[in-house]
């Protein structure tokens, strides 16, 4: 449900092995390019999914949720709770459930405190799959994504055009992942199901202050750091500013002691070498 940037990353990790994919989008053109990857595009809404859903072992949704709730339930709840022969469900969500703890450490444990509006829909989001799962008696994985980067997600482009920036807001920390690692994560759980509900953090080991990942961005490209702006003043989106509410730093040991996951890029230097040794092999191509 919403074949998206990680989406398509587990698709990749997934398609060599034989695995089978039908995704959804709202777009008929982006239809005829998912079927160009070898993709059964199912567009929606629109197409009834209840025949997918009979031929699919494994269901991924990465649909946020909206002003009326999550929008996959909203239409196709019934028929996902009628999907007992389900092997696993999983639901992408964010840290941003936790809200802000100053800097300070969460795991999975954590009570959830949102401090906006799209962290409370995505809190409701979980319940609900929970209870549509818990009709359905199959188990849900609920992935909670810290900020996501990768080839196509870099700030590399933003620095060359002298667009990006280095916010100060003294104390502030962000945790990150890889999408190499999101689809691996997700692999994982596929191979490991259970029973019931788990949630897991998806973040690399190293939370760090957004202007470090920004300056070492740069060295690496052979470019001098953007300037520094003061959170009070910079020109900041209000999504960008909200974003800046929340500090804290995120705890992934559940992913590696319950899914056997091994980070691919544990911390932000060794993915962002790999973003632009993906990015340059492309532009190369």
């Amino acid at each position: 449900m919403g074949h998206g940037y990680s989406a398509r990353a587990l698709a990749g990790l997934l398609r060599p092995q034989g695995w089978r994919f039908i995704a959804t989008t709202r777009d008929a053109v982006r239809a005829d390019a998912l079927r160009a990857e070898g993709v059964e595009a199912v567009v929606w809404p629109g197409t009834p999914l209840a025949p997918a859903l009979a031929r699919a072992t494994h269901l991924l949704t990465s649909v946020a949720p909206d002003a009326g709730g999550d929008p996959v339930l909203r239409v196709e709840g019934e028929a996902i709770a009628a999907a007992g022969h389900l092997r696993w469900v999983g639901y992408l969500s964010t840290t941003g459930v936790y809200g802000d703890h100053g800097g300070g450490w969460v795991d999975e444990e954590t009570p959830v405190a949102p401090t906006g509006s799209r962290g409370a829909a995505r809190v409701a989001a979980e319940d609900a799959w929970r209870d549509v799962c818990a009709r359905a008696g199959v188990p849900l994985h609920i992935y909670r994504l810290a900020g996501i980067y990768g080839p196509g997600r870099g700030p590399f482009d933003r620095i060359r055009a002298g667009q990006a920036q280095r916010v100060i807001k003294p104390g502030q920390v962000f945790s990150r992942i890889h999408v190499d690692d999101i689809a691996a994560a997700l692999a994982a759980g596929m191979d490991r199901p259970g029973r019931g509900v788990r949630v897991f953090n998806l973040c690399d080991d190293e939370p760090a202050p957004p202007q470090d990942v920004t300056a070492f961005a740069s060295g690496l490209i052979g470019l001098p750091p953007p300037p520094e702006v003061d959170f009070a003043t910079a020109p900041l989106s209000p999504m960008a500013r909200e974003f800046y509410r929340d500090s804290k730093r995120v705890r992934n040991d559940r992913i590696k002691a319950e899914l056997g996951l091994v980070l691919r890029h544990p911390d932000y230097r060794s993915g962002l070498r790999a973003v632009l040794a993906a990015e340059t092999g492309a532009s190369k191509g």
